[in-house]
């Protein structure tokens, strides 16, 4: 879960969505990091989905986004 990602590569579409995620859908080696932790919050790329940061709670999630420049937006 320490592994860094460049937000500053992305292209000119700056928002992202930020979504819970159950940690039973998760790899295990995920799983093996956050034991006892039922859900975790994922930040994806609107373009592609692609998954830029899992963090523990909601709010964690909209502050990473910010202090990228990035726009988050909830989905459900």
């Amino acid at each position: 879960m320490d592994t860094k990602f460049d937000f500053g590569a992305a292209d000119e579409n700056r928002i992202v969505y930020v979504r819970k995620v159950a940690v039973k859908d998760l790899p295990q080696e995920v799983r093996d990091e956050v034991q006892g932790v039922e859900s975790l919050y994922a930040v994806h790329r609107a373009e592609d989905g692609m998954q830029l940061a899992l963090v523990r709670d909601r709010a964690m999630a909209f502050v990473l986004a910010r202090q990228n420049d990035l726009a988050p937006v909830t989905v459900h």
